[in-house]
């Protein structure tokens, strides 16, 4: 992976102010960005080959972390709506990594839950996930992993 160059700014853009709150805003963008080209990149690489797009892996993610649950918190979950859902979850149905059932609780309601082929590249992937993060933990110390995940609790909260 490259790392991300600075780009000068476009043409008629104001000027960065000089102050150091600019500056570390401006390096929080960039570091925020090179992190997400990079996250990106290494998820399309992993999901690359399996047959299924990453949105399709995200939902695979999703319930095999959850378990079951109705189409409409799913939907609220991957932040899409219900509609969007439906056609990704056809997509898994077809190639019988999802199944649709009946709602115990609800019969109008249909819950959505991995095939046994869904939980296998869930399992697989999910392991990869594992891999990524020791890689990415064995940067920092024991005690900047706990700061760090501290820290990103607070922004997962907070975003």
């Amino acid at each position: 992976m490259t790392k991300h160059a600075r780009c000068p700014a476009p043409a008629g853009a104001k000027a960065p102010q000089d102050d150091a709150e600019a500056r570390q805003t401006d390096e929080f963008t960039r570091l925020l960005i090179e992190f997400y080209e990079r996250f990106s990149s290494w998820e399309q690489d992993v999901v690359r080959g399996t047959g299924i797009t990453l949105q399709q892996m995200h939902t695979l993610e999703i319930l095999g972390s959850c378990g079951e649950m109705r189409m409409k918190e799913l939907a609220e979950k991957m932040s899409v709506t219900t509609g969007s859902l439906t056609v990704l979850v056809d997509r898994l149905v077809r190639a019988e990594l999802v199944e649709r059932k009946a709602n115990p609780q609800d019969r109008r309601s249909i819950q959505v839950g991995l095939t046994p082929a869904g939980a296998r590249l869930f399992e697989e992937h999910h392991k990869l996930h594992g891999q990524l993060s020791q890689d990415m933990a064995g940067a920092l110390t024991p005690e900047e992993l706990d700061a760090f995940m501290a820290m990103l609790r607070r922004v997962v909260a907070h975003f």
